[in-house]
């Protein structure tokens, strides 16, 4: 029976004038000649529009082809050329999009996707002074972006001085004192100035990039360095309290044993304009669309193959564009001895499962849990799935283990709870599913999906009503615009036969959820109990054309629906053996 919760711009700048230069005939012949199976048309118009389409649904692979056949009949259009460059980008494939970029460049145009891919090709390259020469007001990335990277390249040209007053003048940017900062202490630890670096950590200790995932790390990298590392241990607690994986447990080791950690965020000017890029993927996350964002982290790749960081980002990245057998692929290079190799399996296994291969998705998960069998996560994680191909018992099994090695007490633990009841009810174990609600409510009290969904069963199986309906009534409280919590609170009333006040709740549910066919079939039924009988036809009707035939597993029953609507609630109760409901007659 389904229950009423979920467990579960492309942006650029202006088009540049008219360009003076064509594509040489021998870069874009590299290009054609490395890109597989361009697709022939009959046009350009054809090929970008096909290229445009695949742009829009982010299949940056179809769109690379069909741009580039267009670009083969339109060598000298700017907007293909930045469509190419942007779709390579977005495959990672930097090379690729260089000699389209160049030639840009070398018409005086002006175009941020072409100058990103040049000064990743030139720091790629550790050509520092070359980007040093630059005229970032006519051929940068943005006022931050140019900043940073000029500081990181002073490094790289061994000109510290002027590099830390570069990071000190980025700083004075409205809102970026954080990231500027950030970067100044990475440098200072990279260079060995150890003590420096640790005075930016302790006064900046609030910035947006001294609370990530990598900020604390480094931090603990640096205090350890220093000889601190009770410091260093006490650091990593306060930013992940406890949470835990690989990684985090070999420092707490390392540490505890009275080990120096080695200072491995940044070891040369390179990883530093690296991590530029991937700070600032993390910063446009939350604003930028995840195409855009992805350029950023294609880049930081490139400039560092080994940051398994912007490797996770790309592959999540990936997943929200629903590119999902790119994400697969993606999380597929993490290597197997990386600490985060169980992180990048659990993003493939969501990858698989998202892409409608759920076995796969079981397969990579079991494999994880014989090797990760410590982390709760991967057996969470593999209930979850194990449960939505309705594998229940199976599910209980994994939730059991994630169960017995999370802490009894953690908050966190009312959703392994919870999820464990939801398998229980629908293995019909009913003891054993209410414990678990009400275990997860005592972990986390006025949670509202547990209320509801407890509440919910209490009244499919009518029992203890008044204390279903106080329940939901706290859950609608809590999510007054959840469509299902609403349906849920107006069914209750149905239940307890108090109709009239179930019509409003559950024509507000049907506005929140309008094309849910069990919600519509719930509004038919109270309309019926009130006497509106066309109305409760109308909504059977509407409910049975919303039912979905693949979905067999799901609460919408088609036939009763039609039974219904062929003889009235009340014959279908009395033939359920039920009591009829009395109702006045509107025809």
């Amino acid at each position: 029976m389904r229950r009423r919760a979920s467990l579960w711009a492309k942006q650029k700048e202006g088009s540049a004038p008219l360009i003076r230069s064509l594509l040489s005939s021998v870069a874009l012949a590299a290009v054609v000649a490395t890109t597989p199976h361009v697709a022939s048309a009959q046009s350009v118009a054809g090929s970008y529009l096909a290229g445009r389409q695949a742009a829009m649904t982010s299949d940056f692979e179809a769109a690379a082809r069909y741009y580039t056949a267009a670009l083969a009949r339109d060598p000298s259009n700017l907007e293909l050329m930045e469509d190419a460059i942007v779709a390579q980008m977005a495959l990672g494939r930097i090379d690729r999009a260089l000699p389209i970029a160049q030639t840009i460049e070398e018409s005086d145009a002006r175009s941020q996707a072409a100058h990103m891919v040049i000064i990743a090709d030139m720091l790629a390259r550790e050509d520092y002074d070359g980007y040093l020469a630059r005229d970032v007001d006519t051929q940068g990335v943005g006022p931050l972006v140019d900043g940073l990277l000029n500081a990181w390249a002073l490094v790289g040209a061994d000109r510290v001085e002027e590099a830390m007053a570069g990071f000190d003048a980025v700083s004075e940017q409205r809102g970026v004192r954080g990231f500027a900062m950030y970067h100044k202490a990475m440098a200072l630890a990279g260079l060995g100035q150890f003590e420096d670096a640790s005075e930016i950590f302790e006064s900046e200790g609030s910035g947006p990039l001294q609370q990530t995932r990598r900020g604390a790390m480094a931090r603990a990298e640096v205090l350890s360095q220093l000889g601190r590392n009770e410091e260093a241990a006490a650091s990593l607690k306060a930013a992940f309290g406890t949470v835990t994986d690989p990684e985090l447990d070999a420092m707490h080791l390392a540490l505890e044993a009275g080990e120096t950690l080695a200072f491995t965020h940044i070891t040369s000017a390179r990883d530093g304009m690296a991590e530029v890029f991937y700070s600032l993927a993390g910063a446009l996350r939350q604003d930028a669309g995840a195409d855009y964002t992805l350029l950023y982290g294609r880049i930081a790749r490139h400039l560092r193959p080994d940051h398994v960081d912007a490797l996770l980002l790309n592959a999540d990245l990936l997943e929200t564009l629903e590119q999902f057998d790119l994400a697969n692929a993606t999380y597929k290079q993490v290597p197997a001895d990386h600490p985060a190799f169980h992180a990048a399996e659990l993003g493939r296994a969501a990858a698989l499962r998202e892409s409608g291969k759920p076995d796969a998705a079981i397969e990579v998960l079991e494999q994880l849990a014989k090797r990760f069998g410590d982390l709760p996560l991967v057996h969470s994680t593999l209930g979850d799935v194990l449960r939505q191909q309705s594998q229940f018992e199976e599910a209980v099994a994994a939730y059991d283990r994630a169960l017995d090695l999370t802490d009894p007490e953690a908050r966190g633990a009312w959703f392994l709870h919870y999820a464990r009841a939801i398998s229980y009810e629908r293995l019909k174990e009913w003891p054993q599913a209410e414990a678990d609600f009400r275990r997860a409510l005592e972990l986390n009290p006025g949670q509202p999906q547990v209320l509801n969904y407890l509440g919910y069963s209490l009244v499919e199986k009518q029992i203890k009503l008044d204390e279903a309906l106080e329940m939901i009534e706290e859950a609608v409280a809590a999510s007054p615009d959840s469509g299902y919590i609403v349906d849920s609170l107006g069914w209750v009333l149905y239940r307890l036969g108090r109709y009239e006040e179930a019509v409003e709740h559950m024509e507000r549910a049907v506005e929140l959820m309008p094309v849910d066919p069990v919600v519509n079939d719930h509004l038919g039924d109270v309309y019926w109990a009130v006497g509106r009988i066309r109305e409760a036809r109308f909504q059977w009707m509407r409910a049975l054309s919303f039912v979905d035939p693949a979905d067999t597993d799901g609460e919408a029953d088609p036939d009763r629906m039609r039974r219904k609507l062929e003889v009235g609630l009340d014959k279908v109760l009395a033939e359920e053996g039920a009591e009829p409901l009395q109702v006045a007659n509107d025809n």
